[in-house]
């Protein structure tokens, strides 16, 4: 069988097919710079910080030191050497490293924390694939010194209770400084970062180490909130806080039925907002949930875990927010949250990444233009339907 040849013109080696060459290659170059580059900045820099209630827009510096510039990110999951494909890794990791080093650039927090779930297989990865993958991870989440990053454990990084080691508890805690159950103080505001994980209630020896900690720290903050008078006797050996109500970081949500009450364009989507939480897989238990709101009184709860975004009233007072991932992988639009917080008061914005989509509708675009330019190009006089006509009568010739 004959094979469908093309005749090249003569002048597609001469100076004018170098030149439109050279144009294609630009305009290649460009969509590629603006869809691995441009667009975060172009989207992130929409992002503001939010102005507190009580705050005068004409605020002094000092008063604009007062408060805290803090980020919020959940579920990164940085893909592991089992279930981890080259180019799922190459073009997410890239994501999100593109959009956590512009968002660092754009809106300068003096702190961000990493609500759980930073690596996808730490629950299993072997010693030489924990140290690839947190290689990775401190490449993606570099931050100048000036900005303080604080990742609170989540199940795929130690896995889920029945998983869960003191070895890989230990090996987290090394890289991210993480205790479990632990309280920082920053500008006068009480975090309090629980492992939600060990939550479990059954007893286990990570377990009652987390809960007899979280019954300190309550009695701590406790002291600290009440007037001297009153705790005189029962605080006399306690190192006083801030007096501030705290905010609680964890993975896990506490205990709600479902998301069929969240809203927002990233909530759950419709055909899993029904879907049954499972306590202590899904959500903490609805006991451990009543142990951390009678000991902490909260003023704002944050969390992950579900990859989607809800807004939760515990109490009928005390709101809690749980952030959506921050990958591609998980979602077509992650985001992240970004809160001016002073000791009383606090104040929250969505953030927006860049939709995969978008990209993704780009780079066909993109694709489709450079077929029809090259196609204009060397067949000037032929439609596009006269030259598939062509092709199609020479092939039936043959």
């Amino acid at each position: 069988m004959a094979l469908l040849r093309f005749r090249i013109p003569n002048s597609f080696l001469g100076k004018r097919e170098g030149t439109f060459a050279l144009k294609l290659l630009c305009f290649t170059f460009s969509v590629f710079i603006f869809c691995e580059f441009l667009i975060y900045y172009i989207v992130i820099i929409q992002c503001h910080w939010p102005q507190l209630e009580a705050q005068d827009p004409r605020a002094t510096e000092k008063t604009s030191n007062s408060v805290l510039k803090a980020m919020f990110l959940s579920d990164t999951h940085l893909l592991g050497e089992i279930g981890g494909h080259w180019l799922d890794k190459l073009r997410r990791e890239w994501q999100m490293e593109r959009a956590f080093q512009t968002a660092l650039w754009l809106l300068q927090p003096e702190i961000v924390f990493i609500l759980g779930d930073v690596f996808d297989e730490g629950k299993w990865s072997s010693p030489q694939a924990w140290s690839d993958d947190v290689r990775r991870y401190q490449k993606m989440f570099r931050h100048p010194a000036s900005i303080e990053l604080i990742a609170i454990v989540g199940n795929h990084d130690i896995g889920f209770h029945y998983e869960m080691t003191e070895y890989k508890l230990q090996r987290f805690s090394e890289v991210f400084n993480f205790t479990s159950e632990k309280l920082i103080t920053r500008k006068g505001i009480n975090f309090v970062m629980v492992n939600s994980v060990a939550l479990e209630g059954d007893g286990c020896i990570i377990c009652r180490t987390a809960e007899a900690k979280l019954a300190e720290l309550s009695h701590q903050l406790n002291c600290s909130l009440q007037e001297p008078s009153q705790s005189r006797k029962r605080c006399s050996d306690v190192d006083k806080l801030p007096s501030s109500a705290p905010i609680l970081l964890q993975h896990y949500p506490l205990y709600r039925r479902s998301d069929a009450k969240c809203t927002g364009e990233d909530s759950a989507p419709l055909d899993k907002k029904n879907y049954i939480f499972k306590e202590k897989y899904d959500v903490v238990s609805k006991e451990a949930s009543q142990k951390l709101l009678w000991w902490f009184h909260p003023r704002l709860i944050l969390s992950g875990h579900t990859h989607s975004a809800c807004e939760v009233l515990h109490n009928g007072k005390i709101p809690e927010i749980s952030i959506p991932s921050f990958s591609w992988r998980n979602r077509n639009n992650p985001s992240f949250i970004v809160g001016s917080i002073t000791p009383t008061d606090f104040s929250l914005y969505k953030c927006f990444l860049p939709f995969e989509n978008t990209v993704l509708t780009i780079y066909c675009a993109a694709g489709a233009v450079l077929l029809v330019l090259v196609l204009a190009h060397f067949y000037p006089l032929v439609t596009p339907f006269h030259f598939v006509q062509r092709l199609i009568t020479k092939y039936k010739a043959v």
